[in-house]
């Protein structure tokens, strides 16, 4: 299990001093000392610090970075990890937070992201800076400096500044401390079973140990969830989707044909097992579809190849115009065969339990012509 203290150093103002320093709830900062650190970078000829405070008249822009200052005094790691301090692995140990104040960095020229604080008005309803006190480092860039030069430089600068002051709290006494703890691998099996118990459907793996606490998550998530419940429509493929939509019901007559006639070729194939089709006298379900169905069934027909998951795969291999595609109801024919796709994580015992038979094929008949789509499907039957 990992540990993590985090303190809180309240500060209730700041004011300039000639040292910089914390002190019953006062931040003091030293001018020159700030300056000397923003001014380490060539890039930067000047700077100018500042003091906003909750409810003045102040309006702080252009506004690049808003930095909470820390520090990092127990643990592995150091404050910014991949900006300040070297990359590493971090959330244990103790950290110390400045808070009700921030780093504030500001400059003459706009280039990305900039933004406004406003301390009091309107404006400041929008934004939680407002009611921070806020030290206010505005920079003046060098002569003829780029704006992709200019824009590191100053945003580098603020955090620079918030490592300063950060270090004032090391030694302080927290006001308030939160803790976080964040279990092993397998530290939290009944909080997340999920996770840390074994996944029947998919071999028995458990994913917290086979993929650590970074991968089983999104493992999970991938694998098993999205292969049951499907996955989110993007905004593009939703309006497309209805776009679909708007025209089935010119489609829906030709599946049909095509389903029907491609359902009926099969039946008296010698090398189909049986046909699963409502609209077949043969079907079971006939006289109900007769009654819920009067303008026809549809264009999926399900059928069992004799020489099961062998058949079924020479089968699809020998397609030319179907498809091979796991999705129904396209403009296009789609064949699948479930036990080498959609159902592989099952043997055939478990396929044949589920009433999906190793050799059974799945076909959504598209708007092709029937006889064309009769021809593929003969000709790779041939080749069985």
């Amino acid at each position: 299990m990992r540990r993590l203290e985090l303190g809180h150093i309240n500060i209730k103002d700041i004011q300039f001093g000639p040292e910089s320093k914390i002190e019953d709830g006062v931040l003091y900062v030293d001018e020159e000392a700030v300056k000397a650190i923003v001014l380490e970078d060539e890039r930067i000829k000047d700077c100018k610090l500042d003091i906003a405070r909750p409810g003045e008249s102040v309006r702080i822009t252009p506004v690049k970075d808003v930095i909470e200052p820390r520090v990092k005094v127990e643990g592995r790691g150091g404050i910014f990890p991949g900006v300040i301090s070297k990359v590493d692995t971090v959330g244990e140990g103790k950290t110390y937070a400045l808070k009700g104040m921030a780093v504030v960095t500001a400059g003459k020229i706009v280039g990305f992201q900039e933004g406004i604080i406003d301390m009091t008005g309107p404006g400041a309803e929008y934004t939680p800076f407002s009611k921070l006190n806020n030290l206010v480092v505005v920079c003046e860039p060098v002569e003829g400096i780029k704006q992709h030069d200019y824009e590191p430089a100053v945003r580098f600068a603020g955090f620079r500044v918030a490592v300063y002051l950060g270090e004032l709290a090391r030694e302080l006494t927290p006001d308030k401390t939160e803790v976080f703890e964040t279990y092993g691998v397998m530290e939290g099996a009944e909080k997340f079973p999920g996770l840390c118990t074994p996944d029947d459907s998919y071999h028995g793996i458990t994913y917290a140990e086979k993929f650590g606490k970074e991968g089983a998550f999104i493992t999970k998530c991938t694998s098993q969830l999205m292969r049951d419940l499907g996955c989110a429509q993007s905004p593009q493929s939703a309006f497309i989707l209805n776009l679909g939509l708007e025209s089935l019901h010119v489609r829906m007559p030709r599946h049909v044909e095509n389903g029907q006639a491609v359902a009926e070729f099969l039946e008296q194939h010698d090398k189909v097992e049986f046909v699963n089709y409502p609209t077949l006298p043969s079907n079971k379900y006939y006289e109900t579809a007769k009654k819920y169905l009067p303008s026809g069934g549809c264009g999926v027909v399900s059928f069992e190849l004799k020489g099961g998951r062998a058949a079924a795969e020479k089968f699809m291999k020998n397609l030319k115009l179907a498809a091979i595609e796991t999705h129904v109801a396209d403009a296009k024919t789609c064949c699948l065969n479930p036990a080498t796709s959609t159902h592989r994580q099952m043997n055939d015992e478990q396929l044949a339990a589920a009433g999906v038979p190793a050799g059974l094929i799945r076909i959504s008949c598209g708007l092709e012509d029937k006889n064309d789509l009769i021809a593929d499907i003969a000709q790779a039957l041939d080749a069985i």
